[in-house]
């Protein structure tokens, strides 16, 4: 079997594009209201949920044929919080600041839907290597949107991306003011829908009847 056949290809392209978790499964959409301000915030949680994704979804199937179906879940669960026990001890040795203002958002990856969706309903049937790639494709993905919201966020809300000036500061005594609203949750999720729409308007998706 080929690393990158037909199949492993298309995996790739479902959880990146076709069905992206956000603009296809509309799920785990809680973290894309809570970290979006900013774009950094955005990419460390895009990159915490990629990591988490791909591992789990890889040992979950490495481990599907000894696991007890009675017991499934909770094996699962249990895999998923090491992972993000191990991705939030990372950021605090090597990121301290950004993990005093991520620790919670971090520590929510367990029970974000995403994640055991993607290990009970792929990585179960799957073989481990394209399951990490099933993983790896959505929890990209999923961090793609996220940090197209925090961008448009950050930049119409504080003049700033990634923590740069982009909007001059010249031209606040001209009249500018930043949006406000795009720095709370309703600006969010206002991004959300433009980006559901311009998704599934390319992509040419149609709401089953």
């Amino acid at each position: 079997m080929s690393l990158f056949g037909r199949r492993e290809r298309d995996i790739i392209m479902e959880g990146i594009w076709h069905k992206n978790p956000i603009t296809y499964l509309v799920m785990g959409i809680c973290s894309a209201l809570a970290v979006t301000v900013k774009v950094e915030t955005a990419f460390i949680m895009a990159l915490g949920v990629m990591f988490v994704m791909a591992f789990a979804s890889m040992t979950v199937s490495a481990l599907r044929h000894q696991m007890p179906v009675s017991i499934r879940i909770i094996v699962q669960i249990l895999i998923i919080s090491i992972l993000v026990i191990i991705a939030d001890q990372f950021l605090r040795a090597f990121a301290y600041d950004i993990s005093k203002q991520m620790s919670i958002f971090v520590g929510l990856i367990i029970t974000n839907t995403l994640v055991l969706g993607r290990t009970e309903g792929f990585a179960l049937g799957n073989p481990p290597w394209r399951s990490f790639l099933d993983g790896f494709a959505n929890g990209t993905g999923y961090g793609l949107v996220l940090v197209a919201v925090a961008a448009v966020r950050e930049l119409l809300g504080n003049g700033k991306l990634a923590g740069l000036q982009i909007i001059p500061e010249s031209l606040y005594g001209a009249g500018y003011a930043n949006n406000g609203i795009m720095i709370l949750a309703p600006g969010a999720f206002f991004l959300l829908g433009i980006i559901i729409w311009i998704q599934r308007a390319i992509s040419g998706y149609r709401e089953e009847r």
